[in-house]
């Protein structure tokens, strides 16, 4: 019966990472697959992870199951993190295998909500499609950023978001966007609230990169303003790239309601879905995370370190933009994007010539991974590019 099975194509971004390791070329580059890299070209575990993982260690005294709704402790000082400590909302979370986990889940429970059609600003991240497809769920695309001028297309956004039809979910993200580094103004924040409250659309925001931007909390404020405004939101949260837990697979989906009682709803229901896709959710990764969360001193040394990252990766956002702009002037806009990525506007034939020639591996989209430079290869990289 196997013989019934078409081969299905490798993930372009997962087939890139085999090429990179293969090529034996020193001074070889990976700007593509989405990970934080130090100055040393290493993805590092924070110092408060390690000293959360010892404790654990220590004093951790069973590997029984932790049901399908998650560690409830993790799940709390998760959502202060996110939504604060003066919500005021009622909310109910379900931990997941990380973000993709979370949207998903999410995806299902639209589907089975009734939802039948969900918009999407593209670009994205590819596997949003690929996962709200496979849930049952119609793509309602709109064009959200131009990649010649570097420019939100917020018009074009809030054109969609009219033409809507109650009932319809929103896909937004919620800062850091991936793969634009494309910024909302907390004004325009509000315009959508507005319009997403106004006409009985029910926003899913994915935040995978909280403190990859402008900060901590910099970072949820347009989220904050988007939840004060709604009666009704999904939130996928990851902790892979705020805490370095990749490998982890740590996530949470948040559903934000009018009562308690239907948040508890929402939860009984995403538990349902979670128990007949994974059963239980993964513990090691949101152990951690509870234990850098419970403990300021472990707490502030991340915060400490989180910091850390962002100025190293907007240094380097920087120095691109400074050296680029000569040959794509639009490309000054790189300085005041956020987070880990950009969309260049190369080719699909300037990307393999790049590849084949000088060992620099990125998308054929254009997408770079900005934190997997090292601030020494900046010039190299700006050079190369240039000459094209």
């Amino acid at each position: 019966m196997f013989d019934m099975l078409a081969r299905q194509p490798d993930d372009p971004l997962l087939a890139l990472i085999g090429l990179f390791r293969k090529d034996e070329r020193p001074g070889k580059i990976d700007l593509g697959v989405g990970v934080y890299r130090d100055e040393t070209g290493a993805t590092p575990i924070f110092r408060a992870v390690k000293a959360a993982e010892k404790a654990l260690l220590e004093t951790q005294e069973t590997k029984s199951y932790i049901g399908p709704e998650g560690d409830a402790a993790y799940l709390d000082r998760l959502w202060s993190l996110v939504a604060g400590t003066e919500t005021g909302r009622a909310v109910a979370g379900v931990q997941t295998p990380g973000g993709s986990g979370a949207l998903r889940l999410a995806a299902d429970l639209l589907h089975g909500m009734g939802v039948r059609r969900i918009l999407l600003g593209l670009p994205s991240w590819p596997n949003h499609a690929s996962i709200f497809k496979a849930a049952g769920l119609e793509i309602v695309p709109y064009p959200f950023f131009d990649i010649p001028s570097q420019a939100v297309l917020f018009n074009r956004m809030i054109e969609a978001l009219e033409g809507a039809g109650a009932g319809d979910a929103v896909l937004l993200h919620a800062s850091c966007h991936n793969p634009s580094g494309g910024v909302l103004t907390l004004e325009q924040w509000r315009e959508i609230a507005e319009i997403v409250e106004r006409r009985g659309l029910l926003p899913l925001i994915d935040l995978a990169y909280q403190g990859f931007g402008r900060g901590l909390e910099e970072d949820v404020a347009g989220l904050r303003s988007l939840l004060a405004a709604v009666p009704e939101a999904l939130v996928a949260v990851s902790s892979s790239k705020s805490f370095g837990l990749y490998r982890e697979r740590t996530g949470a989906i948040y559903a934000v309601a009018r009562t308690q009682a239907l948040a508890d709803t929402v939860r009984s229901n995403l538990a349902s879905l979670a128990r007949i896709s994974y059963s239980m959710p993964p513990d090691h990764g949101a152990a951690v995370v509870r234990g850098i969360l419970e403990d300021d001193t472990l707490k502030a040394d991340w915060m400490r370190e989180l910091d850390g990252m962002r100025a190293r990766i907007r240094a380097i956002r920087q120095a691109l933009a400074a050296g680029l702009k000569s040959r794509w002037p639009a490309l000054a806009a790189m300085a005041g994007q956020e987070g880990m990525f950009s969309l260049l506007p190369l080719s699909e034939e300037q990307v393999l010539r790049l590849r084949a020639d000088h060992g620099i591996y990125m998308p054929t989209s254009g997408r770079i991974n900005i934190a997997g430079l090292k601030t020494s290869d900046v010039d190299a990289v700006v050079s190369r590019f240039i000459a094209l």
